[in-house]
């Protein structure tokens, strides 16, 4: 067992301070991303405007428009075309929530 030196403490209190001040600062960072992601919608359409789809950042449809044109669609086209761009604007929100949560994650939030 080394003998106990004067520097010890001084280099643990060091330490715990610079540990805690990473903390902080991924807190910090963590915070502001969860603030962004809040924030985050995603909209699909088709090129005609006849459907308008908008999720949250989770996915779920949050919106959902008709234009003229949908009125002139297939009732079975018009689901399948909803669903569709629901999924795409899903994915989108995905992609927005994964590129603002990657610098959190990368590295362990350094």
């Amino acid at each position: 067992m080394e003998p106990f030196t004067a520097e010890q403490p001084t280099a643990g209190r060091t330490w715990l301070d610079e540990y805690r001040t990473r903390i902080e600062t991924i807190r910090v960072r963590a915070e502001q991303a969860r603030d962004r992601v809040a924030t985050v919608t995603a909209t699909a359409r088709t090129r005609d405007g006849a459907v308008v789809v908008t999720v949250d950042p989770s996915g779920s449809l949050s919106d959902l428009q008709f234009g003229v044109r949908a009125e002139e669609m297939p009732r079975a086209r018009l689901a399948e075309t909803v669903l569709r761009l629901s999924r795409e604007a899903a994915a989108d929100a995905a992609a927005q929530v994964e590129r603002i949560m990657a610098p959190l994650t990368a590295e362990g939030g350094r």
